[in-house]
């Protein structure tokens, strides 16, 4: 498929980042929302977690199965249709009358996401030139940083002054017109006679949930502490068996070719344990100012608006500096900062001045703006036509869990600390968020050791120049 007109292509990259955007909000906007829920439920707050795991463990499992979708149906039915299954579900959510059918919506919701942004992205990359990528990932990158920070304080504001209903009904204007807009921007190219590889499903799909599932579970006091090894090492090995078989496999549902790629590997690799971190100080941050530093719910969201604020300025400024300087010096130089932001908000108390949070803040945010984009975008700038389907559902899987693992890795270097610090046995305090982060410090710190090993005109094709 060739867009005709460079106007059309900006439009499709928008609309697929809107799309991005919807799934992303969906994944934490319910989040401040669940003691509204669990009255009407009539269940416990903590039991509505599985609404969150739900949608976020059907989003991972099904994002393997996107690209054969599409190539066998074709991407304008199957984004269309996407569009179409996460927006009645959203619907379903609204209606659920208890915890099981909110949990069944919110399964059916993340199998519509999970088809949505891969085959979306799919779409953009495929049909933009080289010349193009920096920018249409520039766009599709700011989902990703500002719906982890949007959705809990939208979600209060919903619940407090509407009602937790219109968290999923504002999801069915947005939808019918990313439905239209899909149809009449998004093209089907030549449909595959490949056939469902239901063996590579399966390994997959239960490998990553398994995966993530232990992870979540290490961070959990109230389960035996034998469960989270087994459960973890159980999805390792699954996952270990995938790759055995789809490497021997011509039909495999994917194919792990693009990890060949210098680029693509340290976007998946290095760049997965830099994600792992940022998505952690959305759980982390807003926890430490309430439990930690004595802070209303209110207070705290609203601090997180100046990460967001500092996303928002960065953003405009990244395609250039990444052209400037070249992927590498911004990975390593930038990392640093993100480093340095986490050690930073390790040092923080109750008692610091106001204004030096919020300065802090928005300096983390504009770093992890600049350091998302480059990797993002480095991941494709080496990529093959032939083999941007399999990299984009790879990143895709990679960029899910990793939104997931911050959480629970966040979770767990709570944990951990408390261990450490004595504290296992009461609520944590504002030392323990602090280790937590100066944790998350070190695991933004390995990310930069791979990224070091990358040659000085690494992904050199998509920038304007080489680097000074």
């Amino acid at each position: 498929m060739k867009l005709p007109r460079f106007d059309a292509r900006i439009a499709l990259t928008l609309l697929v980042a809107g799309t991005f955007f919807m799934e992303n909000l969906d994944a934490t906007v319910i989040t401040t929302a669940l003691p509204a829920m669990a009255h009407d439920f009539g269940v416990a707050p903590e039991h509505l977690s599985i609404g969150v795991s739900a949608y976020l463990v059907a989003l991972t499992v099904f994002i393997p199965a996107s690209g054969w979708a599409a190539e066998r149906f074709g991407e304008r039915r199957i984004f269309a249709g996407a569009i179409i299954v996460f927006t009645v579900a959203s619907l379903l959510c609204a209606l659920a009358g208890s915890l099981w059918s909110f949990t069944a919506a919110r399964t059916l919701q993340g199998l519509g996401g999970a088809m949505m942004v891969p085959v979306g992205r799919l779409v953009v990359l495929r049909d933009t030139p080289k010349a193009g990528i920096v920018r249409a990932i520039a766009i599709l990158t700011w989902p990703a940083l500002t719906a982890p920070v949007l959705g809990p304080l939208l979600g209060g504001w919903i619940s407090t002054h509407w009602s937790w209903h219109w968290i999923f009904l504002l999801n069915l204007p947005l939808g019918l017109l990313a439905l239209g807009l899909a149809l009449k921007l998004v093209r089907n190219g030549e449909p595959s006679r490949k056939p469902f590889d239901l063996r590579g499903f399966v390994l997959s799909g239960l490998g990553f949930a398994l995966f993530m599932g232990g992870i979540e579970i290490a961070s959990r006091r109230d389960l035996p502490m034998w469960l989270w090894p087994s459960v973890l090492a159980t999805g390792v090995a699954l996952l270990w068996a995938c790759a055995r078989y789809v490497q021997r496999t011509p039909d495999a549902l994917f194919n792990l070719g693009p990890l060949q790629v210098q680029t693509f590997r340290v976007t998946a690799v290095g760049g997965s344990l830099f994600r792992t971190a940022i998505f952690s100080a959305p759980f982390l941050l807003p926890l430490m100012f309430q439990v930690g530093f004595g802070y209303s719910a209110i207070e705290s969201g609203a601090l997180l608006l100046w990460l967001f604020a500092g996303n928002v300025v960065m953003k405009p400024a990244t395609t250039a500096i990444m052209h400037r300087f070249g992927f590498r010096k911004v990975l390593v130089g930038n990392g640093l900062l993100v480093v340095c932001g986490f050690a930073c908000c390790a040092l923080l108390g109750a008692d610091t001045p106001r204004p030096l949070v919020i300065a802090l803040l928005f300096f983390i945010g504009m770093s992890r703006s600049m350091q998302f984009t480059a990797f993002n975008t480095i991941g494709f700038a080496d990529v093959a036509p032939a083999q941007m389907r399999d990299a984009t559902m790879l990143f895709s899987v990679l960029q899910q869990m990793n939104a997931g693992m911050g959480i629970a890795i966040g979770a767990l270097a709570l944990s951990a600390a408390q261990v450490l610090l004595g504290d296992a046995a009461g609520l944590a305090d504002a030392n323990d968020f602090r280790l937590a982060l100066a944790m998350m410090a070190g695991l933004a710190l390995l990310a930069i050791i791979d990224v070091a090993r990358l040659p000085a005109d690494a992904g050199q094709d998509v920038l304007a120049r080489r680097p000074a």
